[in-house]
């Protein structure tokens, strides 16, 4: 039985696959690694197909014509045995020691009877062109080592949301939920954390640095012009992020005010992009994105709009303009990311 699931989509990967297939294989009897190559045009589907050769019993290496970040993440799912399933990006990877803990947890909460329905870790900004990393950890707003629920969780700080870097599904709570992730769309990380929240009722938070976030290359996803010149897709994952449940209608208070909160971090995300291009296009893009949230769900809109970086959000002058995208750079330099 193979506990936990690492789906790790690659597209023109060869250069940096390895560290991250690497990070995986330790206690490989535990793990399934499942190497999703999206219609590269380089060597990596011939890496991939080599490492499942050396590791027949832990790794497969599935081809696919190109679908985007999303639609490898979606074929990593359907082809997950594990318990528990976890994405890993080609140019991260894991510390392996953190990793252990979390596979001896899953272990020992299985032998219990105890399924929980997300592992939470912390993960690591890693940016070399800096040197610098930051944590983000989440001792204040969770318990640490044993089961909770939503009840239990305390106050998340900005900074700290529940990323695809720091969350372990259920396998079968994702195919409960019928997660399906849009292809050839980039951002898609974000509904893979928020749509599923709904179905979470157990958690069980890992106080290890278990994820390794590289950010710096040039053509990341992340970085700020590449996210301008995107910026469809990210409205487009804001929209889905809106419609995919009334979080208004949600009995846990607790998980409804986290998701309001993640939400009004995205559409912020989207609004300081549409503000930073400054054309007329995206300004207008801007303004029917908030209108698009008024009118799917009133109640959420004035949710969202009433929030700190929700608020700030609406102001439309040339000095709150400003002040959204100073704050936006002071958090890119506390943060990391970017």
């Amino acid at each position: 039985m193979k506990y936990l699931s690492i789906a790790i989509p690659c597209y023109n990967s060869q250069d940096y696959m390895a560290k991250a297939i690497e990070s995986c294989l330790i206690l490989k009897e535990d793990v399934e690694i499942i190497i999703v190559d999206d219609g590269s045009k380089d060597d990596t589907g011939r890496i991939g197909d080599e490492y499942a050769a050396l590791y027949p019993e832990s790794i497969r290496c599935v081809h696919q014509e190109n679908g985007g970040h999303g639609q490898a993440v979606n074929t990593g799912l359907k082809h997950a045995t594990g318990l528990y399933f976890k994405v890993l990006d080609s140019d991260d990877w894991f510390d392996q020691s953190s990793l252990v803990k979390v596979l001896e947890t899953i272990k020992t909460l299985y032998k219990k009877d105890e399924n929980v329905d997300m592992f939470i870790a912390n993960y690591v900004y890693e940016k070399p062109s800096e040197n610098k990393t930051s944590v983000i950890k989440y001792t204040n707003a969770l318990p640490q080592d044993r089961t909770f629920r939503w009840y239990d969780v305390k106050h998340f700080y900005p900074q700290q949301n529940l990323l695809m870097h720091s969350v372990i599904y259920r396998t079968q709570l994702l195919r409960n939920c019928n997660l399906q992730l849009p292809k050839h769309t980039f951002y898609v990380d974000n509904l893979f954390v928020y749509e599923p929240l709904p179905y979470v009722n157990t958690l069980y938070y890992i106080n290890v640095d278990l994820y390794r976030y590289f950010i710096g290359r040039e053509d990341q996803s992340v970085n700020e012009k590449i996210m301008i010149s995107r910026i469809d897709q990210q409205i487009k994952v804001n929209k889905m992020m809106i419609d995919c449940c009334d979080v208004m209608q949600l009995r846990s208070r607790k998980l409804r005010n986290y998701m309001i909160k993640y939400l009004t971090m995205i559409t912020t995300v989207s609004t300081v992009l549409l503000i930073k291009s400054g054309t007329e296009e995206h300004l207008k893009k801007k303004d029917e994105l908030w209108n698009y949230l008024k009118v799917q769900n009133p109640e959420l809109y004035k949710a969202v709009k009433h929030t700190l970086l929700g608020g700030c959000m609406q102001f439309d002058s040339k000095i709150g303009k400003k002040m959204i995208t100073t704050g936006y750079t002071i958090s890119q330099k506390i943060f990391g990311f970017n």
